[in-house]
């Protein structure tokens, strides 16, 4: 295939970016790629459509079914633009920038002077009149943002469809809406319609199990990644009176993760980079019998910190966590069997809160309200939406912590991914990689029109 096609023009011409969320995860991804390849390859006049990842490159490698899916449809991560890649806001200022929003249609704080450059909104979340930019929207409540892309596609110009996209719709979608399940009720009339005329237009693409399955797969693996990504992966923060906490879901065996080597010091590091007091690590896996496993490590070098919260923890009975302690080598670290699996990282945070508080009361600091990251309306809806694809039996199906793995963590969620600035590309060198692009991609041809 060319996917996607990019024209080389002059560095004065505008250059059409389109930007998935930051959350960025498999929809995301692959509808920024797909419309892109889409409004390259139906737009008459010679414009740039540049589908960007907002996210930092090194932020990558969380994504594990992103660079699965990447690798099996032979799309280089080479090839691709983030957001640390490219200076959307020196491009607006210079008058060369145009948006595509897909799969959001709220700009972060830190975009909100990008609103005038906003052309386009596809999204398929409850739109925000508010905060929606004032250009053509198009909003529909389906179970994936692919879902919407595939339409455009098929609608607008079916006869450019290749194999190599269509793989990535139906991929996407499949896993968007939990393998078309209908007892779990994510998928809509409209995905379902459109996952069965790409399976009807190229007959090879994998079985739904097959892809359904490698994808949850890849979003489980973290065999590649280090102590900080997995802690990274999936996180929460909450705040009270300056002192941080972070809450990580891991999705590996206790046991085996405090076994990692040079842990303690990484830990260490870890909280020191981000200014972290305390930090909870939430472990969940699958014994031998299929049966769900939580299991709760608190490390926190503050001795009277720790102290209040393991005690508060310890003594809940609202919900009862039921902890055995487990052994521990480090006296900085508490490590705990969690007895009853019901208890989600959601149910979780409130008694964090309250252990703040007891530890506030103890030392008569006034503990007043818990402070939480600046999360925008669309990333809260993206975890709701999460939270129905819940599969697992025998864990807490709610509304933030689902059993199967979630989106990996959105860069408003601890300080965004903006902030150590961007590199001053110009248009000229962002033309030079689109133009690697198609040089790369057409090598590919031969595997995708299969």
């Amino acid at each position: 295939s060319e996917f996607p096609i990019f024209l080389s023009l002059q560095e004065s011409r505008p250059l059409h970016v389109v930007l998935g969320n930051e959350a960025c995860d498999l929809d995301s991804t692959v509808s920024a790629l797909a419309l892109a390849f889409y409004l390259a390859k139906t737009t008459e006049a010679e414009e740039v459509f540049v589908p960007v990842l907002n996210i930092k490159r090194s932020e990558l490698p969380l994504r594990g079914d992103i660079v699965f899916f990447l690798q099996k449809v032979h799309i280089p991560e080479s090839i691709l633009i983030f957001r640390d890649e490219i200076d959307l806001h020196a491009l607006y200022q210079a008058g060369q920038l145009t948006l595509i929003l897909v799969d959001h249609h709220i700009l972060s704080k830190s975009d909100t002077a990008l609103e005038e450059a906003v052309a386009e909104v596809l999204d398929h979340r409850p739109i925000e009149p508010k905060h929606c930019p004032p250009c053509h929207v198009s909003v529909e409540l389906v179970g994936s943002c692919a879902t919407l892309v595939t339409e455009r596609i098929l609608q607008g110009a079916p006869e450019i469809l290749d194999r190599q996209t269509a793989a990535l719709l139906h991929g996407t979608i499949i896993l968007d809406c939990v393998n078309m399940d209908l007892k779990i009720g994510k998928a809509t009339p409209k995905d379902s319609k459109y996952v069965e005329k790409l399976e009807v237009l190229f007959p090879d693409l994998p079985k739904r199990n097959d892809i359904f399955g490698s994808l949850q797969k890849a979003k489980f693996d973290v065999s590649g990644l280090t102590t900080e990504q997995m802690l990274r992966k999936d996180q929460k923060t909450i705040y009270r009176q300056g002192v941080k906490v972070a809450i990580s879901a891991i999705y590996m065996d206790l046991e085996a993760f405090l076994q990692r080597s040079n842990l303690l010091a990484d830990l260490h590091a870890f909280c020191q980079a981000h200014s972290y007091d305390v930090l909870v690590a939430m472990t969940i896996f699958f014994n031998t019998h299929n049966e769900p496993v939580r299991q709760l490590a608190i490390f926190c070098p503050h001795v009277a910190l720790q102290t209040t919260i393991c005690e508060v923890l310890e003594r809940s009975h609202s919900p009862p966590l039921k902890l055995t302690p487990a052994s521990s080598t480090h006296p900085n670290l508490h490590a705990y069997l969690q007895g009853n699996t019901q208890v989600s990282r959601k149910k979780l945070l409130p008694l964090l809160q309250e252990a703040l508080s007891a530890y506030f009361d103890s030392m008569k600091i006034p503990s007043g309200q818990p402070e939480t990251a600046d999360v925008s309306r669309e990333q809260v809806d993206k975890e709701l939406d999460r939270a129905s694809n819940s599969l697992i039996s025998g864990l807490s199906q709610d509304e933030e912590d689902p059993p199967l793995p979630p989106t990996p963590m959105n860069s408003l969620v601890d300080e965004c991914p903006l902030d150590q600035g961007l590199p001053k590309l110009s248009a000229e060198a962002v033309f030079e990689k689109c133009s690697q692009i198609s040089l790369s991609q057409s090598t590919t041809a031969s595997l995708s029109k299969k």
